[in-house]
């Protein structure tokens, strides 16, 4: 394996595959949003699709959806998956690929992740900390309350 291979491996995903993964996260949102998956649950469900990420061989695609509302979302994927077949050969047909790849649906947890990390800044034991953190011992902050007086 070539020093250039392995270094770009390490850096992340590849300008290829940035732009199929993005190819297809345009084809798999305009078919939730058309309704071309005919499936009760998945045309109750407003689903969006924030990221698609592709293995290296360009024949795996990791599909993250979050279903608006977060409630649901089990079901969602349950569904999402008995119509593989469909959204594979519809992602084949819009995206000019050598092969369809396979698809991987998951739940993509990262609002959740940031809503749990502002929580947790928001306590009060991380503001008292910033608190004690933030002391008045700047001489800069005397002088300008000696200037008011």
């Amino acid at each position: 394996m070539s020093r250039a291979h392995s270094d770009s491996a390490k850096s992340g995903p590849s300008q290829r595959q940035l732009r199929v993964a993005e190819l297809v996260r345009h084809a798999i949102s305009d078919i939730l949003s058309r309704g071309d998956i005919n499936d009760p649950v998945i045309a109750a469900h407003l689903i969006t699709v924030p990221e698609v990420r592709m293995s290296p061989d360009l024949r795996l695609a990791t599909i993250y959806i979050v279903a608006l509302g977060g409630k649901d979302e089990a079901l969602v994927l349950k569904a999402l998956g008995s119509h593989l077949k469909f959204i594979r050969t519809e992602i084949a047909r819009r995206v000019n690929l050598r092969y369809a790849p396979d698809i991987r649906f998951h739940r993509d947890d990262r609002f959740e992740e940031a809503e749990r990390i502002d929580r947790l800044l928001r306590s009060p034991e991380v503001a008292r900390d910033l608190g004690a953190a933030e002391t008045p011992d700047d001489p800069e902050d005397s002088d300008d309350e000696e200037t008011k007086s």
